[in-house]
């Protein structure tokens, strides 16, 4: 093992933090480096992860003891601004270290992070990450990071070929929220295709013209992307089986594309896709309540089935379904 090599550690463990962390333990273990220091607050999630060979903390104070960078995914600003507030409760434990945050939140939440970090010695850098769970277990993430120079420069070499396919540097140290204010609106952006591509789909199953040829269409005119959503809605994916993880949480959607919303009244104007949008998921929310569902972020999808008069489940859902019963 190599005594030289920084350790490395990580909080959350989640959708997408477990597979990100599975990934980085991996590399970690093929270039004999120091075990993946990581801490959850729910044990039992943390199981693949313990037995590829990282090393479970009790409490993040421990786990500050033992690393020199450490990574976060966690769900929102709330989990963000209590972990950090853990952090600097022990000042010596945190000086000189770099913590990488992958969660989306609100720049303002990003700028607060650094300002605290900074006060006690610690580094900061906000990196949040482009791609559903899928593209997290394949090591295909985008990652935006912002923070300082010589900090990115530190950790870019964990991420790419590992975790992402690629960093998008957007600011120095002195502008962290920018990395936090692309992803809001890179957000937007997939959200809106998100709404498009579902609506074509109900639109074309309702005049007759069939699901496949437009989903063809898609592929050979639009690309990767949108062909990728598209698989996402006639694969049955926005309605995932019962017990099920989705590839991307609907109420996490729900507050990312409200992070959006919320940076555009900011900057003094208007984001009406995303309304909608939102309008859409807040529905589909209701649903998943009153049936006991965990649904996808594409799930609008459902919404929209039903509001043309459709059910809200797909036929390939009720096959799918069905072979399970």
């Amino acid at each position: 093992m190599n005594p030289n090599h920084p350790s490395l550690g990580w909080i959350g463990l989640g959708t997408m933090g477990l597979p990100m962390a599975l990934n980085l333990q991996t590399h970690l273990t093929h270039t004999n480096a120091p075990p993946l220091h990581f801490y959850n607050r729910t044990p039992t999630h943390s199981a693949p992860l313990h037995e590829l060979g990282g090393t479970p903390s009790p409490n993040i104070q421990d786990l500050l003891t033992k690393i020199n960078i450490c990574f976060l995914a966690v769900t929102d600003d709330n989990a963000v601004k209590s972990i950090i507030n853990t952090m600097i409760e022990s000042p010596d434990h945190i000086r000189n270290k770099i913590i990488v945050d992958t969660t989306t939140v609100h720049p303002e939440t990003s700028s607060w992070a650094q300002k605290c970090l900074r006060a006690v010695g610690a580094g900061y850098i906000a990196s949040p990450v482009f791609g559903a769970s899928p593209v997290a277990k394949e090591g295909k993430l985008l990652f935006v990071m912002a923070g300082r120079e010589e900090d990115v420069r530190g950790v870019e070499g964990f991420v790419v070929g590992v975790m992402g396919r690629k960093v998008v540097k957007v600011g120095g140290d002195g502008d962290v929220g920018r990395a936090s204010l692309l992803k809001c609106t890179g957000n937007f952006l997939t959200a809106g295709m998100m709404e498009l591509v579902s609506e074509a789909h109900v639109f074309a199953e309702k005049s007759g013209l069939g699901n496949d040829v437009l989903e063809s269409l898609i592929e050979e005119q639009f690309g990767a992307l949108p062909f990728a959503m598209s698989r996402r809605i006639t694969g049955g994916f926005y309605l995932p089986e019962r017990g099920q993880r989705p590839w991307s949480d609907l109420n996490l959607a729900i507050k990312d594309v409200g992070l959006g919303v919320a940076c555009a009244e900011g900057a003094g104007t208007r984001l009406p896709v995303a309304e909608l949008v939102l309008e859409h998921l807040r529905e589909a929310r209701g649903y998943a309540e009153g049936n006991g569902r965990a649904l996808d972020s594409s799930a609008m999808y459902g919404v929209l089935r039903d509001r043309a008069g459709l059910d809200f489940e797909s036929e390939e859902v009720k096959r799918r379904d069905g072979e399970r019963n």
